[in-house]
């Protein structure tokens, strides 16, 4: 895959532009870098927890034909039904997702595992009644695709990580994610990670307790008038 790092066109911020698809950030200034991908598979377009920004229709049109919208992530809401509508798709949501479809105003399809057939695979990273995600996985591309776990916004990362655990999982991070040797980590919050992203998945999960102190101090650090 080529990676192309981030860029402004017409009014909208693209990131993670690749052979494979593209995202966006909602708004680049903000804290939470809320990411959103499109990711093609056999000219089918599928829009990963969309935020809805001007120019996201005619991004999608220059990938091809938008088949389905997935949330992966119970919060990750977002956008979703309108783009959904717009595009006349269904939204498709892992089978084990609770409460989600009845607060989507649109179609729903669900999926077990595999997403129709775009080779992509849902896996299940967190159940409980707090939190459900799940991460999209594409094994021949080496893509997994994360909604909340990992991200590479600042307030994932201490000690000089490039990929990070999220703040409330420091203490027991996600063991699913570590089954997963990939070649890129597309992540709900932030940019991508394209070089040796294996490390730094595999930095990130084994490393999440040990630097949660360090994360401590630059959260109230970042807190604190210059």
């Amino acid at each position: 895959m080529t990676e192309e790092t981030t860029r402004r066109v017409d009014g909208l911020t693209t990131v993670d532009r690749f052979d494979g698809g593209v995202g966006w950030v909602a708004a680049p200034d903000e804290q939470m870098q809320r990411a959103s991908h499109a990711l093609v598979a056999d000219g089918d377009v599928w829009v990963v927890d969309p935020v809805d920004v001007e120019g996201v229709d005619d991004l999608l049109a220059e990938l091809g034909t938008v088949r389905g919208v997935v949330v992966l992530l119970d919060r990750h809401r977002r956008d979703s039904a309108a783009l959904a509508n717009r595009h006349d798709v269904p939204v498709w949501l892992p089978a084990f997702f609770d409460g989600v479809a009845s607060a989507l105003d649109a179609p729903v399809e669900r999926f077990e595992a595999a997403l129709a057939d775009s080779g992509f695979v849902a896996h299940e990273v967190i159940d409980n009644r707090f939190w459900q995600e799940a991460a999209l996985v594409d094994r021949d591309r080496g893509l997994v695709v994360v909604p909340e776990a990992v991200g590479t916004a600042d307030y994932f990362l201490a000690g000089g990580e490039r990929l990070g655990v999220h703040p409330m999982l420091r203490l027991t991070p996600p063991s699913a994610l570590g089954e997963f040797d990939p070649d890129h980590v597309l992540v709900g919050h932030g940019t991508a990670v394209h070089e040796d992203a294996s490390v730094a998945l595999d930095v990130a999960l084994q490393g999440s307790q040990a630097r949660t102190p360090a994360l401590v101090v630059e959260s109230v650090r970042s807190l604190l008038p210059i």
